[in-house]
């Protein structure tokens, strides 16, 4: 899709040269192929025997949410309600999680949530190695196909997927530009938040940060829907793969990890 309209063209002009009932007719028929590939993906999810821990879960659980949503959180792993449910974060860590968003005037129902593994480690032990190799693809397809403009981590081993070098306790609340018109920031666990003050503090008040972030991605949206703007999930000023398109006019973007810190400071 082309960034903005060419100098030569009236202002009103959509930048991609496409009408109205075009775009809205091509987004109709791409959710309803997003739809038909989340729920293919969540099958093969369901049926997946790619480790051992398919041999001890009760459900594997792929995940549950708005397949539009801005917004991804990636947990690390199903607990023992999730395990029986068949559904994320469902447990008492993810009560709080609800509760949390909704102080903030997110509904659940709003963002999808799922977990860079989704079959229970037995005893709610940490993810081995080729655990998380074995379900990484999953986790790639469902970033592709629900296209947020943020992803959130919980915890360590959805942390390190996006942010390799840190530790939790030195970059919760960071939130860094990952590409392709996408951020990510890091967060406790909510189930570490509930056992550490200290923590639950800090979480509370990264998730802060959200609403704002949340407010400037439907903005990006909206005016890449306008052919105003880049899409996300696809290369994006300062991406590797980046080609300019040649035409005046700039990108609605997500923030920076430079650009960032004044907006986080102003969330809390």
């Amino acid at each position: 899709m082309d960034e903005s309209a060419s100098q030569e063209e009236p202002l009103d002009t959509p930048a991609d040269g496409r009408d109205t009932d075009d775009r809205e007719r091509d987004g109709r028929d791409d959710e309803q192929d997003v739809i038909e590939q989340m729920h293919a993906l969540e099958a093969e999810v369901r049926r997946c025997q790619r480790c051992r821990l398919a041999r001890t879960r009760t459900h594997a659980v792929p995940g549950e949410g708005d397949y539009r949503a801005v917004v991804m959180f990636v947990g690390e792993g199903p607990g023992y309600e999730e395990d029986r449910q068949g559904r994320p974060f469902v447990g008492r860590s993810g009560q709080f999680l609800t509760e949390t968003l909704a102080r903030l005037g997110i509904r659940r129902e709003e963002v999808y949530i799922t977990n860079v593994v989704k079959c229970r480690p037995p005893e709610n032990r940490d993810p081995q190695p080729d655990e998380l190799e074995a379900c990484a693809d999953y986790l790639e397809r469902q970033v592709a196909l629900i296209n947020p403009r943020i992803i959130v981590t919980l915890g360590r081993f959805s942390m390190r997927r996006w942010f390799p070098n840190g530790t939790i306790t030195k970059i919760h609340g960071q939130v860094r530009n990952i590409g392709r018109g996408r951020v990510a920031m890091a967060m406790f666990h909510p189930a570490a938040a509930l056992r550490n003050p200290r923590w639950r503090e800090a979480f509370e008040k990264d998730m802060q940060k959200l609403p704002p972030l949340i407010e400037r991605a439907r903005k990006a949206n909206a005016a890449a829907r306008r052919g105003e703007a880049l899409p996300a999930g696809v290369p994006h000023p300062g991406d590797p793969d980046y080609e300019p398109a040649g035409q005046a006019g700039h990108p609605a973007e997500m923030p920076t990890e430079n650009d960032e810190s004044a907006s986080a400071t102003s969330a809390q």
